[in-house]
């Protein structure tokens, strides 16, 4: 339905406002504040026969196009509007639109909405997720917000403004609309600062009815969800009794949205914090015994998905000062991960073959790119030193002839190694889409956090350059060993070179990785 075109009156102006009934009066309070400065928490709308508030059934008061409602309340500081008008890529010319697309969009922050902005373009590294989201015809009211915001991020140039989609993440997710109390930033009232890992997770389970789709794309209609395709591993978890080895252990299989990584005194490394939080101990009853007991309990993962994500366990509960207090420790993470370490031995035993030969494989793709770029300079090298007059009487060698044995073109070797790497993929990993065949993991996107209080700080999303240049304006390959990233930080985008990745692995108040997002290394 469209939104309805009314009138709000405060403090003795007249202001046009949308008002959609499809969703609930806290997103029509949202957009009056955006044009009021009123916060939400210190306002009231009038209507007939009292005060809207947010469970107010939107048929019972019946709004009309034209109609006026009433606004009380004192204004706070209005939302800044964009300090350059937004420019849509059809209004550009081709020289516009060529410098605009070297950088991705980024998000401006609506009052600390740091933790929104990094987990949204950290999941644009999921480019099955927008595929899915674009052409599944019903959708719910978070999935069809963040459908609209992609859309609308890769319509533009400058800094996006998110009024709609936070409106509607506020809403589903009511904590995310908590008011400040603190008065830390000078302004009582305003939003609270969330937790980015949090977000991440609201996210997805917002996402989970989002249909899954298929090898071409298509969604498929009522089979798997996307979520449980592309997102979701499976654990199992052994529970033994170490005081009474001869009573029977319970196996339970879990399914889990992330991986998390403990951070300890002595962790150093994040496949260690990984193991150390998949094997624990804890106490509880022992049928055989009649008493509490120890018990270990072992769990391995029993299904990789095609994208893993790792959460480092940077915030814990002190018990002496009554709040979460941020763990500052430096945990160097991997750019590539293989987790065969960490499933089942069922599983290890499907994946090996495929990941012993993609691991040999991709050592000589290396090399092949190595032997062009060398050949590549020597041809250029040799044609600048040539002299003009006798480079237009010589007719230049084919580059087959100019070394030895050249190579092939990278298409024809790509063709060989993926029927041999589909030869070597288990079949039952194959018929699961979306899962992981290899084991064997790219890191591409991060959200980092900096600052030492874990109920404040700032959030900062980085994600892989090759997640956005698959191809280049004129149809090229992206440069495989172009290892750099996008930083995004809010509306601030830039590259961020990979040597830097060091940089964010955590040792102090600066940032620190704290959601890392993974993604299968693809057969091809």
């Amino acid at each position: 339905m469209a939104p309805l075109q009314v009138h709000v009156k405060h403090a003795g102006k007249t202001i046009d406002v949308d008002l959609e009934t499809s969703l609930p009066p806290a997103a029509f309070k949202d957009a009056i504040y955006q044009v009021t400065g009123v916060p939400p928490d210190r306002m009231k709308v009038m209507i007939k026969g009292g005060v809207l508030k947010d469970d107010t059934d939107w048929k019972k008061v019946a709004p009309k196009a034209g109609q006026t409602f009433m606004v009380i309340g004192a204004a706070g500081e209005l939302p800044k509007p964009p300090e350059k008008p937004i420019v849509f890529l059809e209004d550009m010319d081709e020289s516009e639109i060529a410098e605009a697309l070297s950088l991705p969009v980024g998000l401006k922050n609506l009052g600390n909405t740091c933790y929104m902005n990094a987990t949204v373009q950290a999941m644009r590294a999921i480019p099955e997720l927008q595929t899915a989201l674009s052409t599944s015809p019903h959708l719910d009211v978070l999935p069809r917000a963040l459908r609209d915001l992609y859309s609308n991020m890769s319509r533009t140039t400058e800094g996006y403004i998110p009024n709609s989609f936070l409106t509607v993440l506020r809403q589903i997710v009511p904590q995310f609309g908590e008011v400040d109390r603190s008065g830390k930033n000078g302004i009582l009232g305003g939003y609270a600062q969330q937790d980015a890992e949090e977000c991440w997770t609201q996210l997805a389970n917002g996402l989970k009815e989002v249909p899954g789709i298929d090898a071409t794309g298509n969604t498929t209609a009522g089979g798997r969800r996307f979520v449980d395709q592309f997102m979701m591993a499976e654990i199992r978890r052994e529970l033994k009794c170490d005081e009474a080895p001869e009573e029977p252990s319970t196996v339970t299989i879990e399914k889990v949205l992330k991986v998390e990584c403990n951070i300890s005194a002595t962790t150093n490394y994040m496949h260690t914090g990984i193991k150390d939080a998949l094997n624990s101990q804890l106490d509880k009853n022992s049928p055989s015994l009649g008493r509490q007991a120890v018990y270990s309990q072992t769990s391995r993962l029993s299904r990789l998905p095609s994208y893993l994500t790792v959460h480092m366990v940077r915030f814990a509960w002190r018990r002496d000062i009554g709040k979460k207090a941020k763990i500052m420790r430096k945990v160097k993470f991997a750019s590539e991960f293989d987790a065969l370490e960490i499933v089942t031995d069922e599983l290890k035993s499907k994946l090996t073959p495929v990941s012993s030969r993609l691991k040999s494989i991709e050592k000589e793709r290396a090399e092949r790119r190595k032997v062009r770029k060398r050949t590549k300079v020597a041809q250029e090298a040799s044609s600048s030193s040539r002299p003009a007059e006798e480079s237009a009487d010589v007719e230049m060698a084919p580059a087959s002839e100019v070394v030895p044995g050249d190579l092939e073109e990278e298409s024809v070797y790509r063709a060989r190694e993926l029927q041999e790497l589909e030869g070597l993929a288990d079949a039952d990993l194959k018929n699961d889409f979306g899962c992981s065949v290899t084991g064997l993991y790219d890191l591409v996107a991060i959200v980092t956090h900096k600052g030492a209080d874990a109920d404040a700080g700032h959030y900062i999303g980085f994600v892989k350059k090759s997640v956005f240049h698959a191809k280049s304006g004129d149809g090229r390959a992206f440069d495989e060993d172009d290892e750099d990233w996008y930083k995004f930080d809010d509306d601030k985008v830039s590259v961020f070179p990979k040597e830097k990745l060091g940089t964010i692995d955590g040792g102090g108040e600066d940032a620190s990785a704290y959601v890392l997002l993974y993604r299968s290394k693809p057969l091809a």
